[in-house]
């Protein structure tokens, strides 16, 4: 099979569902432009601020994508392209972005806030607690895992002697370089829009041209060689800052202009694949099915069985539970017209499909090399794959390097990005489980006032998550796959809840959330079902045994948020029926 073929092919699909079927559920739910928003209504300077749809693009985009719609497409490759590809196509269009959308729109109808609240308004309070319990553990995880990545991609490697190797060390000083000068002009360009009224167009063309004298200066001086441990440290400090500040000082124009390096990459990767295609290359070596279990994958990374396999790997690039969390997180914060919910929501999602079928035709370009186990790191493989695509361009040999070293700064910059959101949006899952509903951290009395103080919460969230960072994260991050995906069932079922006590259609909910959770459930039961074999092995018992009861609780908790969702639905049919 041919890349551009593959490329082609799907963009013309998710250009047609946004038009079609993205169309149909903003009709049917009843997307009212004229309606006030949330970061209208309930503005505060801090959280609750109207952003322009490009710069809220930006951020949500952003903070969605991180490395996800990149990795989980490489990895689930060894079950072939077709199922790779049909699982983007078929799971992003009808479940991926009405997910996104759902979560969202649901969100700016109920004052900004997040699908715990949502839960609480139609399931009770019982049932919000265990999501937001479930939720804001799964955060933590994500902030430990990110933070790690990030403090691996800037740390320094040191020789047998402990002196800095400042050869081996370059590649990351130069990222941490160029990811600290990049934080400095997206401050800059908050105040020069927000508070100097500059027009977005010009800041926009002044902030892509002081990006790229980021990159030249990061290339060419960084004098910064730090240990890892050191760089969690700062890590930690940057997003309790982070998570903290008003988001038109950071987060807003950081993640609208590191969208620009997103834009880039696309760019990038379609002119390496078409242009490729054309000089008689661009060759996908992958079978198109490899059968229902996985025997091709590098050795130590098989994923067993298509199903549920598939469906937990792919995440970002079909669908994702952290994305609700980001929808009604921060996104429904900033909406500053529900007219560019349908775009924001349902098209970023379909972009980030757009990016999981750019990384199967990477991965399907050096095939030999991925399956042999000779470039195994799906970042890796990732950029080693464009670039090769792109220096077989006649007379474009010589941007190979060039275009590698790029590319994984950009996916650097995107796990920064989704550090900080997930930071913030565990800050707002903490304050709200202290929350009557409602109620927002101004509203608290006594103890409450003290947890639900955005300084406390976001501290108490970021010394657990650069603790679990340092102390070993990957000892559960195996459970992190099926524990996104449940999240992303019950972000399916809140919504569906929602949309039916308010009225309006929920139907096409049905269908995606009960494959969602008949795919999560089963996950956790074969991870519960292999831990519980290392137990009697005797093999890594004290972690086996941790993952095994975590499998558990997160089975039991499926279970109940699943009939008290069926029961609130089948209740809310007999009333209307009646």
């Amino acid at each position: 099979m041919n890349g551009i073929a593959v490329l082609v092919i799907s963009i013309g699909i998710l250009i047609a569902a946004y038009l079609t079927y993205g169309r149909w559920l903003a009709k049917q739910w009843g997307i009212d432009p004229s309606r006030k928003t949330p970061a209208h209504a309930q503005r505060d300077g801090l959280d609750y601020v109207p952003a322009k749809a490009p710069v809220l693009m930006g951020h949500h985009f952003s903070s969605i994508a991180g490395a996800g719609p990149i990795t989980g497409p490489i990895q689930a490759a060894v079950f072939g392209w077709v199922p790779v590809l049909l699982w983007i196509l078929i799971g992003g269009i009808f479940i991926g972005s009405m997910h996104d959308f759902g979560a969202l729109f649901a969100s700016i109808r109920h004052k900004g806030q997040s699908i715990g609240e949502i839960i609480a308004s139609t399931m009770g309070g019982k049932a919000k607690k265990l999501f937001i319990i479930f939720a804001y553990l799964t955060l933590i995880l994500v902030v430990a895992a990110f933070g790690s990545i990030v403090a691996n991609t800037f740390m320094a490697t040191y020789t047998k002697s402990g002196a800095v190797d400042l050869q081996a060390s370059s590649a990351n000083a130069t990222t941490a370089m160029i990811s600290i000068l990049f934080i400095i002009v997206a401050i800059a360009f908050g105040f020069l829009v927000y508070r100097r009224g500059a027009g977005l167009a010009v800041s926009t063309i002044i902030g892509v041209l002081a990006i790229i004298v980021c990159m030249v200066i990061g290339m060419n001086w960084h004098p910064i060689y730090l240990s890892n441990t050191t760089w969690m440290v700062i890590v930690g400090i940057y997003i309790l800052v982070a998570s903290v500040t008003p988001v038109w000082i950071l987060l807003q124009p950081r993640d609208y202009l590191s969208s620009f390096l997103l834009y880039f990459m696309l760019i990038v990767s379609v002119v390496g694949i078409i242009g490729c295609s054309f000089s008689g290359g661009a060759h996908m070596d992958i079978p198109a099915f490899t059968g229902f279990q996985d025997t091709l994958a590098p050795a130590g990374a098989s994923l067993g069985y298509l199903f549920p396999a598939l469906f937990i790997t792919i995440a970002c690039g079909a669908i994702s539970g952290f994305h609700s969390l980001v929808g009604s997180g921060t996104t429904a914060k900033q909406l500053d017209n529900e007219k560019n919910a349908r775009p924001i929501a349902y098209g970023g999602m379909l972009i980030e499909c757009g990016l999981a079928v750019v990384a199967l035709c990477a991965v399907g370009y050096i095939w030999n090399s991925y399956s042999s186990g000779e470039t195994a790191t799906p970042t890796v493989v990732f950029a080693v794959g464009l670039s090769k695509m792109l220096g077989a361009i006649p007379g474009l040999a010589a941007v190979e390097g060039t275009a590698y070293t790029l590319l994984v700064l950009t996916v650097s910059v995107f796990c920064l990005t989704s550090l900080d959101t997930a930071t913030r949006l565990a800050r707002y899952m903490f304050q709200e489980f202290w929350l009557e509903p409602g109620q927002t951290y101004k509203d608290a009395v006594g103890y409450k006032k003290i947890l639900t103080n955005p300084f406390v919460a976001t501290l108490i969230t970021v010394v657990l998550g650069i603790s679990l960072g340092l102390a070993g994260y990957s000892n559960i991050w195996p459970l992190f796959g099926a524990a996104n995906q449940l999240l992303a069932a019950i972000g399916l079922l809140a919504v569906a809840t929602w949309l039916g006590k308010v009225g309006k259609n929920n139907k096409m909910f049905y269908i995606p959330m009960a494959f969602m959770l008949i795919v999560t459930i089963t996950a956790l039961l074969l991870i519960l079902k292999t831990n519980i074999g290392g137990l009697a092995a005797g093999t890594d018992v004290t972690w086996c045994c941790v993952r095994a009861i975590l499998a558990a609780l997160l089975v039991i908790l499926a279970i109940i948020l699943a009939v008290d969702g069926i029961r609130t639905i089948a209740g809310q049919k007999r009333a209307a029926a009646r």
